[in-house]
C-alpha cells in the first residue's frame, strides 16, 4: 500500500526565505562526516565548552545549590565536620565556602518557588536591579557615575537573541522599514529581518583600515535606503564584532550616537562580546550616550565573554529613552512587556547566571581567588590561540586579516581562489580535507568581488598546532589548483 501524500499549503515566504549560515550547509556536512566516522573541529560558531573550556567553577557550585537546595544543609554539615580536623584522608579543598552558600541560599529567599516555577515576564526583580547595579558600576567615569539604569527597563531574555528578536519585531511594521546592519553582519539580524518582512539596509565598515566605521558610512547607507522608499528606524551595531572582532573606540560610539540622533533612528547595541577585548578598552553605547535623548537598546549574555554558558541561554536587555508607538501613543516599554509575557518568563536558569554574571565574588572573599584565576585563564587562553592562527596566515598565501582581535573570531580575506569558486567552495573543501569547520564569509555577508571566512579560535591549543599545518599545506594547494 502506498503511502498517502502529503498536505500542500502555502508557508510564510519569509521564513523560507532565512538565512542562518553559522548552522547552514557547511556544518551540515560537518555533521554527515561524523556519522561517517571522521572528525571535525567545529570553529562555525562560539560554543566554548564544546571545544572543552571548563565551566566557571564559582558559577556551577551556586547552580547546583540552586537547583538542588537540599544540598545547602549537608552542605554546611560536611563544613562543619571537616573544618580542623586533623584525619589526612579527610580534606576541605573541595568544601564549598560559605560565600557561595550564602549566595544560594539568599538567591532562593527571593524566589521560593524555586527555579522550576514561573518568574515575572520581565525578570525578578532583584535580578534586574542586579544588572542595573553592574551597568551603573561598569559605565562610571572614575568616582562619577554615568545616568543610572532603571530596573524596570530591563528585561531578562532567553540569551541576547530573543531580546534582539523582540526589538526588530517591534520595530518592522512592513517592506518598507528598514534596519541598518554591518556588513559582514552575524546573521541573526538579517534572519529575523527577512523573518518580520523588514528591509535589510546595509553599511560596509572599512576593513582596510581594521574595519574603521565613520559617519560617511552610515550617511551612504541612509541616503541609499531612502532613495528606494524605505524608513530606516533602527541601527544595529556590534561592539566587539561578529565576525570581525573588530573594536570601537570612544569617538566612533560618539558619532554613532549624533548620527542616529541627527535621523531620528533608534541604535541597537549588540555588546555581547564586551569581556572579549584583550588588553583593549570597552566603552559601551550606554556609557558615552550618558544623558542625551537618543532611542538605545543594549544587549548582553551569558553566552560568550570568558563565561561560555551558550546552552543556558541567559541574557539581558536594557532599554533608554524609549520611544512611544506613534497611533495608540503606548510606550514601548509596555509593548515589550507584552512580548515578554507571551512567553510567560524566560529560562530561570539562564536568569540565575545572569545574576552571577553581574554578580563575581568580591574581592577577598574565598572564592575570589579562583573565580579571577579562571578567568583570566580563558581570555589569555582566548587570546594566545588567536595570534596563533593569526600567526599561520602569514603562510598562506594571499590571505589578510585586517584590525584588532575581539570577540572569538577571526575573518580572515581570501585574496586568491581558483577561477570559478568562491568562500564558500573554499571552506567546504577545507572541511572534507581537514575536518576543520569554519563558516564562509557570504554567510555574514562581504563587499561584492571579496571573499572571507569565519573561524572561532576556540579549539585547544594542541588541536590548532595539529590541525594549523594541515590548513596552511591545504590553502596553499587550494589556492594554485
Amino acid at each position: 500500500m502506498s503511502s498517502p501524500s502529503p498536505l500542500h499549503i502555502a508557508l510564510n515566504p519569509h521564513i523560507i526565505e532565512m538565512e542562518y549560515a553559522v548552522r547552514g550547509p557547511i556544518p551540515q556536512r560537518a555533521a554527515e562526516l561524523r556519522k561517517q566516522g571522521r572528525t571535525t573541529i567545529p570553529c562555525n560558531i562560539g560554543n566554548p565548552q564544546a571545544l572543552g573550556q571548563t565551566p566557571i567553577t564559582y558559577y556551577r557550585q551556586v547552580l547546583s545549590l540552586v537547583e538542588d537546595p537540599s544540598r545547602i544543609a549537608r552542605e554546611r554539615q560536611l563544613t562543619r565536620l571537616l573544618k580542623g580536623n586533623s584525619d589526612p584522608a579527610l580534606s576541605d579543598k573541595d568544601l564549598l565556602s560559605d560565600y557561595v552558600l550564602d549566595l544560594a541560599e539568599n538567591f532562593l529567599a527571593q524566589i521560593p518557588a524555586g527555579l522550576g516555577a514561573y518568574t515575572e515576564s520581565n525578570g525578578p526583580l532583584f535580578i534586574r536591579e542586579a544588572v542595573a547595579a553592574y551597568i551603573d558600576k561598569r559605565d562610571k567615569v572614575g568616582s562619577t557615575p554615568g545616568v543610572n539604569a532603571d530596573p524596570a527597563n530591563i528585561f531578562i531574555t532567553n540569551g541576547a537573541s530573543e531580546g534582539v528578536k523582540h526589538i526588530i519585531e517591534l520595530l518592522v511594521t512592513g517592506p518598507n522599514d528598514g534596519i541598518m546592519i554591518p556588513i559582514p553582519q552575524y546573521p541573526l539580524y538579517s534572519a529575523t529581518i527577512k523573518k518580520t518582512g523588514g528591509a535589510q539596509i546595509n553599511y560596509y565598515p572599512d576593513e582596510d583600515h581594521g574595519w574603521l566605521l565613520n559617519r560617511e558610512i552610515l550617511q551612504e547607507a541612509l541616503a541609499s535606503a531612502r532613495q528606494n522608499g524605505v524608513t530606516v528606524k533602527g541601527l544595529v551595531v556590534i561592539n566587539p564584532g561578529n565576525p570581525t572582532g573588530a573594536i570601537l573606540n570612544r569617538q566612533t560610539i560618539a558619532d554613532v550616537i549624533d548620527f542616529a540622533e541627527e535621523n531620528h533612528i533608534v541604535i541597537m547595541a549588540d555588546e555581547v562580546y564586551q569581556e572579549n577585548t584583550y588588553g583593549a578598552e570597552f566603552f559601551s553605547f550606554a556609557k558615552v550616550l550618558n544623558d542625551r535623548k537618543v532611542p538605545l537598546f543594549s544587549f548582553h549574555s551569558i553566552s560568550k565573554g570568558f563565561y561560555g554558558e551558550c546552552g543556558h541561554r541567559g541574557g539581558y536587555l536594557e532599554v533608554r529613552n524609549a520611544p512611544v508607538e506613534k497611533s495608540t501613543n503606548r510606550p514601548l516599554i509596555e509593548l515589550l512587556q507584552k512580548l515578554a509575557s507571551v512567553s510567560l518568563c524566560s529560562n530561570t536558569v539562564g536568569q540565575l547566571l545572569v545574576y552571577l554574571m553581574v554578580n563575581p565574588p568580591a574581592e577577598g572573599s574565598e572564592p575570589y581567588p579562583r573565580f579571577i584565576a579562571e578567568k583570566t585563564a580563558i581570555l589569555n587562553d582566548l587570546y594566545e590561540k588567536a595570534m596563533m592562527i593569526r600567526e599561520g596566515f602569514k603562510s598562506m598565501e594571499a590571505v589578510e586579516c585586517f584590525g584588532r582581535t575581539g570577540a572569538m573570531y577571526l575573518f580572515p580575506r581570501l585574496n586568491k581562489l581558483p577561477k570559478g569558486t568562491n568562500d564558500f567552495d573554499y571552506c567546504m573543501n577545507l572541511l572534507e580535507t581537514t575536518g576543520l569547520t569554519t563558516v564562509n564569509g557570504s554567510g555574514f555577508g562581504q563587499k561584492p568581488g571579496t571573499n572571507h571566512l569565519r573561524i572561532a579560535f576556540l579549539p585547544p591549543k594542541d588541536l590548532i598546532k595539529k590541525v594549523l599545518p594541515e590548513w596552511i599545506d591545504f590553502h596553499n594547494r587550494y589556492v594554485n589548483g
